[in-house]
């Protein structure tokens, strides 16, 4: 089977959209542009991996294996084992029909279309139905629904589907501080928070209703004080089948990515445990692979939660979100390193352009 891999980073933002002829913003664009070797972390001999600049994709992965090339010895990091960069040069003709699979960061019905007209086989990729299928478990009341049979001991996690503004103000009298998202968003963006004595629904009321006429309701979350984030990277099989494949403790900042701590499964659980019991991750593990349903699903997914601050120690919040698509967790379990004294940052950092970086923690 020959594999063609695509980071398409703006995929969120595309599945919000729900366009196939769908522009992606410049910072999209270029994140596309500038990490599209990343896919080289995963990918095997033979393979290929679509880089909107080849030659900088290049040049960019050979820095990166000068970086890190003493610190994680794996075999398909060598030179004579990475996959082959292809541009868009290369599908001109219509010879993308060699790949028999296509594995994306995410499926949507913008790279499809895209890799239609370049003349990729339709019959690889998903069907209409299975994309309309995907965008709707991406939605985020796939994750209201599991948060019921994840609870236990130490652990909490509400989330309500509103239609109507009536549903928030009862929600927000409840709960006194609430947080509304939109079912569909990029990291860090269709959130907004509202507070019973400082920021009354009225103030939002605008951004509700028109969430709702475009994307047919908005989902609201008690507020809950936030100690770390951290997730679980998973992948399904299209059978029904789902593998644990890792912890991934990564830092946000205003709900928008900043980096991932590299180090061994052992060290993860060893730095969670320190608020929450590793017995208590092991049940919840078996809870999300027991009750999530993805239907023929076929790919990786992370599940992302957070440590909270309770009234007596820390809780679980064991579903922020589900996302439905690779994830930088599963980028950092590629970089996992062999040794449980050694641990590492690995973060994504703009300066003229997005560079992928591993530094000392």
């Amino acid at each position: 089977m020959t594999t063609l891999y695509v980071f398409n980073p703006e995929h969120d933002i595309a599945l919000a959209s729900d366009l196939a002829n769908f522009t992606a913003p410049h910072a999209g664009r270029q994140l596309r542009a500038d990490l599209g070797f990343l896919p080289l972390l995963w990918a095997d001999a033979g393979d290929s991996v679509w880089a909107d600049n080849t030659e900088y994709a290049s040049i960019a992965w050979r820095k990166f294996l000068r970086r890190t090339g003493s610190l994680w010895k794996k075999p398909r990091f060598s030179k004579d084992r990475a996959a082959l960069l292809r541009g868009k040069q290369d599908f001109q003709s219509g010879n993308g029909k060699e790949f028999t699979c296509i594995s994306p960061w995410g499926w949507d019905k913008a790279l499809k279309s895209e890799l239609i007209r370049r003349g990729f086989d339709a019959q690889v990729m998903p069907t209409d139905a299975e994309l309309e299928h995907i965008r709707q478990l991406s939605h985020r009341r796939t994750s209201a629904r599991l948060l019921p049979h994840l609870q236990m001991q130490g652990v909490v996690g509400e989330a309500f589907e509103c239609t109507q503004a009536d549903e928030v103000r009862a929600l927000l009298e409840h709960y006194g501080q609430v947080v509304m998202k939109a079912p569909w968003s990029s990291s860090g963006r269709g959130l907004r928070f509202l507070s019973r004595e400082r920021t009354p629904f009225e103030q939002q009321e605008r951004w509700f209703r028109h969430l709702v006429e475009r994307q047919g309701s908005v989902m609201v979350e008690p507020f809950y004080n936030k100690v770390k984030d951290f997730g679980m990277e998973f992948h399904a099989d299209g059978n029904g089948g789902i593998r644990y494949e890792g912890l991934s403790l990564f830092h946000t900042a205003n709900g928008a990515y900043i980096g991932n701590i590299l180090a061994t499964e052992k060290t993860k659980r060893e730095m969670i445990s320190a608020y929450i019991p590793n017995g208590c991750l092991d049940v919840i593990q078996q809870k999300i692979m027991a009750a999530l349903h993805l239907g023929n699903y076929a790919g990786p997914f992370g599940v992302d939660m957070m440590v909270v601050a309770g009234n007596d120690g820390f809780l679980l919040h064991p579903c922020v979100e589900i996302n439905l698509r690779r994830t930088m967790g599963h980028v950092a379990l590629t970089l996992t390193p062999d040794d449980d004294e050694v641990v590492r940052v690995m973060r994504i950092e703009l300066t003229d352009n997005y560079q992928l970086k591993i530094n000392k923690l």
